[in-house]
């Protein structure tokens, strides 16, 4: 893919050697999660001491910078962002505070229901729910918890809410390989996206060669159970995916390929984990600390602003840390549970 022109970026907007825009930030509110799933991680891993976890405020300061430097959408993700305590009331204080921003969500959605009101009228229109399985037994072999009802009910409320959904479902072979034809009719019931994603070999994982199920290959099967048209890529609304319409459906069926089929040269993206830890590119471990600057009484703010851009300018293209990889390698040491969904 070609990489967007430099001329195209926003004076001060944050831009690295390739010409590359960040116009989207991701902040993990928390390293915590109520689930425990396989390729996540969670399971194993010390969680965060509360003093190190940043605080509600200091993710404020840092949308607000974020604002500054030309970024127009914020994802909130975790851990599980509703199992902090307080987040709800932080989403509605963003909200008054960046009215014109477009601030997202990912979730498991297993606490979401009674929010899904609350979150619209904070003007949250977009949410991205996790949802590898839609049987509730396989649900709580991958996750360790039976909550896939609980998954079913805050998706269903989000609908009732006027909330955008896309589902995100990690395509793993031998797993979820069997319920293509479910998450179609799915799709076709319901107006949301369902989006299947390559199994990424993130550190820490049970991660193996043999469970990537390749988008090339869920794609034949899924056009033998649907009529499928691809639709015209946008970056903004549908991040990396290649989406299709489904003939009668009111839904639609996407993919994202960070395996099979790069979308480095359009990347748009910075990642700052709950622990205050910038990360560029979700491959790379070359991280960039931010806390104590943030915290500092005479760095703060335009030091954290210094690092972003020098961070940013050189923002390393994911597809060949992939490829440097050795055979059946992990692409980087750093487990998903502890740099945010």
């Amino acid at each position: 893919m070609p990489d967007a022109g430099p001329d195209s970026a926003p004076a001060g907007a944050l831009t690295d050697a390739r010409g590359r825009t960040v116009s989207y930030l991701r902040l993990s509110v928390t390293d915590r999660c109520n689930l425990r799933c396989q390729y996540c991680d969670s399971r194993m891993r010390q969680w965060l001491s509360h003093k190190d976890v940043l605080r509600y405020e200091e993710f404020l300061d840092l949308m607000g910078l974020g604002q500054k430097l030309g970024i127009g959408k914020v994802r909130l993700t975790g851990g599980e962002p509703f199992a902090r305590r307080g987040f709800m009331e932080f989403v509605e204080a963003a909200r008054t505070r960046f009215p014109g921003l477009d601030l997202r969500l990912t979730t498991n959605a297993t606490l979401l229901t009674p929010f899904a009101p609350r979150l619209a009228a904070a003007g949250v229109t977009r949410i991205n729910i996790s949802l590898d399985t839609l049987d509730p037994a396989t649900f709580a072999r991958i996750t360790g918890q039976d909550l896939y009802h609980e998954v079913r009910r805050g998706l269903d409320a989000c609908l009732t809410a006027g909330i955008r959904v896309k589902l995100n479902a990690v395509a793993m072979r031998g797993v979820n390989d069997s319920e293509l034809a479910g998450f179609i009719d799915l799709a076709r019931q319901l107006p949301i996206d369902v989006r299947f994603i390559e199994y990424m070999p993130m550190g820490g994982s049970e991660w193996r060669p043999e469970q990537v199920w390749r988008a090339g290959e869920i794609l034949a099967e899924a056009r033998s159970l649907a009529e499928l048209t691809p639709l015209a890529r946008d970056v903004e609304v549908s991040g990396p995916a290649q989406m299709f319409s489904i003939a009668g459906g009111a839904g639609r069926f996407g993919l994202i390929t960070p395996l099979s089929n790069h979308f480095c040269g359009t990347c748009n993206r910075l990642r700052i984990t709950s622990g205050g830890v910038l990360r560029t590119c979700l491959f790379s471990d070359r991280v960039y600390r931010l806390r104590g600057a943030l915290r500092h009484p005479k760095l703060g703010l335009p030091a954290v602003e210094r690092i972003l851009r020098l961070a940013s300018q050189v923002k390393p293209l994911g597809f060949e840390l992939l490829a440097a990889r050795r055979a059946g390698e992990r692409v980087c040491a750093t487990a998903m549970s502890a740099i945010g969904g």
